[in-house]
């Protein structure tokens, strides 16, 4: 399936953000901050001197922007003494968010961060910034920093924020980011996941992935286009039955927002481990729906490269905590087997994303990973564990309007030595969209009429115009 043509403006012209001063603004914008960089400095430190503790994040916050309004009356005094006008109203707005963002958001990448438009963000150095909208249109916006180093200086700042938001505010995870550890992955205080690399590249490169459904339904889902009504009865009973599911797809198809979905459908009675190598599927943020959840994270070394954890080992500890359900944030590695080994031996509704072109290629994705893990299975013994282990898997694709949908949902009936048996129950479309397929199994479908499906939905959508998506 092709995807959206990336657009560019006439002539690769940057976009301007609104909330970003001009090039005149620049060194105000620099002397205010510098000036409330050192004074916050002084105040942080006469406050842990008198106090005997740190000052808390609100504190900090309140006292830095009285800072930022205190020093720019003393430029608007200074500008006045020499004869020179203050600066108008909505440029001195403009130098006082600007320098907030720097110093308490995101700096140069706040004003990107504030567009709900943006879904992507994507780096090659500081000045040469494109983002991905909504609707599936790319463009080139101004830079998120005067240099490289700056933007550096502002990725180490977020590394070193998020490391202290996981721990609310005290002895936060080390984050390094430098030449002995290059690659950086973490999660902005929004939701918004962020990598970044130095060093093996010439200049400094960052993507930020932005998820605008943290909390979402099937329901939902068929709304924007990404199901249709039979495919969401199809899920709904296949959640409730407690199926092991797997969504593919590639990066940006919307795999995350979809597990999301089908947890919305388990009961909040169910205890739930998340696994992921960085937070985003962000369950336990809804206490209604899923009050009992534990999300764990992989780390790596340290700097004297000990206490790694991979999301295999992540797995081990998380089936010790008696959960009802695990879902893993993506499949990419060593953490495939004992990922399918619980799958089979009783964790059922087991959930989890992979990327792969198509539901056929996962099972060859599956069995490459089993073939790099220490327990180097061949690919007979991990087709035999995939047909134990797992019970649907979907593919979700960008159209050529960029809408994220479903394309394919493949059931797994057995094993035949070097293949996987399965039934494509929904296939692509003339449009990609998925349509009822090969009839699924007498055993799955009974498993769903007895979770609440209705067959007669698949009959109705095989005869519907569209295989039973609305024109």
């Amino acid at each position: 399936m092709s995807h959206p043509t990336p657009t560019f403006p006439p002539g690769r012209d940057l976009v301007p953000l609104e909330t970003a001063p001009d090039a005149s603004e620049i060194p105000v914008v620099r002397r205010i901050r510098r000036q409330v960089a050192e004074h916050l400095t002084r105040a942080t430190r006469a406050h842990e001197s008198a106090t005997g503790t740190v000052m808390s994040a609100d504190e900090q916050r309140a006292t830095t922007r009285r800072l930022i309004t205190t020093a720019l009356d003393d430029y608007a005094a200074e500008e006045m003494n020499a004869g020179r006008p203050p600066l108008r109203p909505d440029v001195e707005s403009r130098v006082a968010r600007s320098v907030a963002d720097m110093l308490l958001g995101a700096g140069g990448l706040q004003p990107l961060l504030n567009d709900e438009r943006i879904e992507e963000v994507h780096a090659n150095g500081c000045d040469q910034v494109f983002v991905r909208y909504t609707d599936g249109s790319r463009v080139q916006v101004a830079p998120i920093a005067d240099t490289d180093s700056e933007m550096v200086e502002l990725i180490r700042r977020l590394a070193a924020d998020a490391g202290r938001a996981e721990t609310g505010g005290e002895g936060g995870e080390e984050r390094r980011w430098d030449r002995a550890a290059p690659i950086l992955n973490l999660q902005l205080p929004d939701g918004s996941r962020l990598h970044a690399i130095m060093s093996v590249t010439q200049r400094p490169a960052l993507s930020i992935r932005r998820h605008h459904y943290i909390k979402v339904t099937l329901g939902e889902l068929e709304q924007l286009g990404t199901l249709n009504p039979v495919l969401r009865e199809v899920f709904t009973a296949a959640t409730r039955a407690r199926l092991n599911t797997l969504a593919a797809g590639r990066t940006g198809a919307g795999k995350t927002t979809f597990l999301r979905a089908l947890a919305s459908v388990i009961a909040p009675t169910e205890r739930i481990v998340t696994i992921e190598d960085t937070y985003e599927l962000a369950l336990n943020a809804d206490k209604v729906l899923h009050p009992d959840v534990v999300a764990m994270q992989s780390r790596e070394a340290n700097v004297e490269g000990e206490g790694a954890i991979d999301m295999s080992m992540l797995f081990r500890s998380g089936l010790r905590m008696s959960p009802d359900r695990v879902i893993v944030g993506e499949i990419r590695g060593h953490e495939v087997i004992p990922m399918l080994n619980a799958m089979s031996q009783g964790n059922d509704g087991s959930l989890g994303t992979i990327h792969a072109s198509s539901t056929a290629g996962v099972f060859k994705k599956l069995a490459l990973y089993a073939a790099q893990s220490p327990e180097r299975l061949d690919p007979p013994t991990t087709n035999l564990l995939v047909a134990e282990s797992v019970h649907l898997v979907l593919h979700l694709a960008l159209t050529d309007t960029g809408r994220r949908v479903v394309t394919s949902v493949r059931e797994v009936v057995d094993a035949d030595g070097l293949t996987v048996a399965s039934n494509e129950i929904f296939r692509p479309g003339p449009d990609g969209r998925a349509v009822p397929g090969a009839p699924p199994s007498t055993r799955l479908l009974n498993t769903l009429v007895q979770a609440g499906f209705d067959p007669a939905l698949l009959d109705e959508a095989r005869a519907a115009p569209g295989g039973g998506w609305a024109s």
